[in-house]
């Protein structure tokens, strides 16, 4: 039997979530009514506030990069006065001994403030036992890179196939995927019952205007994510802020349009 997650609503999902950080992400999104998550990708300090002021009320989810440890304490009452979460794009991918260190410890101590991050399904179980270990008691969750947005990616088959076995027998903190479609089901054995499963998807390459970039990156509409291939939350960057994260206005009227577009096709799919 398949899954039909995609076709309740976040708050519907919500209630079934047994990890914290999804089920806060599920109730959050039904709140704000977003499924919008602004990639932060800047290098100066006041930049990256400057875009997180701005698109705070479009969306549920920043991903951040750069920021030194003063920094922490600014970006949680940031989320605590809008009202979101943070994902740290941070793409573990090494041994469990070594990522649980990357996690908790060093000058991000990522685990303190982020109630996400991501990981490669490389390394096997081992990435996913060395975040748990830090992550799990805190409440927080992991998603697995099983697809990416570039041309020529290898994130495709059977390493997809086996990013979501792995999954599947840690779904008390692995809360979902980095990927372009539905992971449920992916990969299953007639040993697996699949009907349960709700993976949370978040989908990066979404853009309004731009088909692409030079370096291989592919953009699809937050339509053709949401509603055609079943993403839960596009994840947008540049289409955003552009060239310059100065611009506060027109950040927020681009984070508006595409936490509007992104909403239509959510509610088009529960219709």
């Amino acid at each position: 039997m398949a899954s039909l997650a995609h076709t309740r609503s976040y708050g519907e999902r919500a209630l079934n979530a047994t990890n914290t950080t999804a089920k806060l992400i599920f109730e959050t999104m039904e709140r704000k009514k977003t499924n919008l998550a602004v990639s932060v990708d800047v290098t100066c300090t006041s930049d990256l506030l400057a875009i997180i002021e701005a698109v705070a009320p479009y969306t549920h989810v920043d991903i951040l990069e750069d920021f030194d440890h003063s920094l922490i304490e600014r970006l949680q009452h940031l989320g605590r006065e809008h009202d979101f979460l943070y994902f740290e794009d941070r793409k573990f991918a090494d041994i469990g001994n070594t990522v649980a260190l990357q996690y908790s410890s060093g000058v991000h101590k990522i685990s303190s403030w982020a109630h996400v991050t991501n990981a490669h399904p490389v390394p096997g179980p081992s990435v996913i036992k060395g975040l748990s270990s830090v992550g799990l008691p805190l409440g927080r969750g992991l998603l697995l890179l099983a697809e990416m947005s570039t041309a020529g990616s290898l994130a495709v088959g059977t390493y997809t196939e086996e990013a979501v076995r792995m999954a599947r027998k840690h779904r008390d903190f692995v809360i979902g995927f980095i990927a372009q479609r539905r992971m449920e089901g992916v990969g299953a054995g007639p040993e697996d019952d699949v009907s349960t499963e709700d993976f949370l998807i978040m989908t990066p390459g979404i853009g309004l205007e731009s088909k692409g970039d030079s370096m291989g990156q592919q953009y699809r509409t937050p339509r053709t994510a949401v509603l055609e291939t079943g993403s839960d939350i596009i994840i947008v960057g540049r289409g955003i802020y552009g060239t310059d994260p100065k611009e506060v206005d027109r950040i927020a009227a681009k984070a508006e349009r595409y936490m509007s577009e992104g909403w239509a096709a959510y509610l088009e799919r529960l219709s």
